[in-house]
């Protein structure tokens, strides 16, 4: 691949990390965010697997599910720093920072969406599912039935 395409960005740690951050902020607000989520995961699974990137330690959640505590792992990549969800390893292996302080803040990056997937797509080989095209469904007139009818 030719790195001076811009189809194909670098995939350096600045650009990934950069990548990493906009999918991630883009993922807060999307109305199906699963995708780019997946994409964040992945790419921060394989970065820490080539040692690119490491764990810090773990976070307790702002945002806890069915539990008044839950813990992310902070993951550290080039300037930035994401949340994962931890590992069962991890809460023996990794020190806990405790509450997560509003005062450490991810630089702001200059990729667009579209550029950020397309990097994270390329180093970890993950398809966008394709939607179903879906046409505009006929309109079904509402069936009443007499009271005491079963349906």
């Amino acid at each position: 691949m030719d790195s001076t395409n811009p189809r194909f960005p670098e995939l350096s740690i600045k650009n990934l990390s950069q990548a990493i951050y906009i999918v991630n902020r883009h993922a807060k607000t999307a109305p199906d965010p699963k995708f780019l989520y997946l994409l964040k995961h992945e790419a921060l699974k394989k970065l820490l697997r080539e040692g690119k990137a490491r764990k810090v330690g773990l976070h307790f959640s702002n945002h806890p599910k069915n539990s008044k505590q839950q813990s992310d792992v902070l993951v550290e990549c080039g300037d930035y720093t994401f949340h994962i969800p931890p590992e069962k390893k991890d809460f023996a292996d990794l020190p806990h920072l405790g509450s997560l302080d509003g005062l450490v803040r991810n630089p702001k990056a200059a990729l667009s969406l579209t550029q950020s997937k397309l990097i994270l797509k390329q180093y970890t080989g993950i398809k966008e599912p394709q939607e179903p095209t879906q046409g505009k469904k006929a309109y079904q007139k509402p069936v009443f039935k007499r009271l005491g009818e079963s349906y």
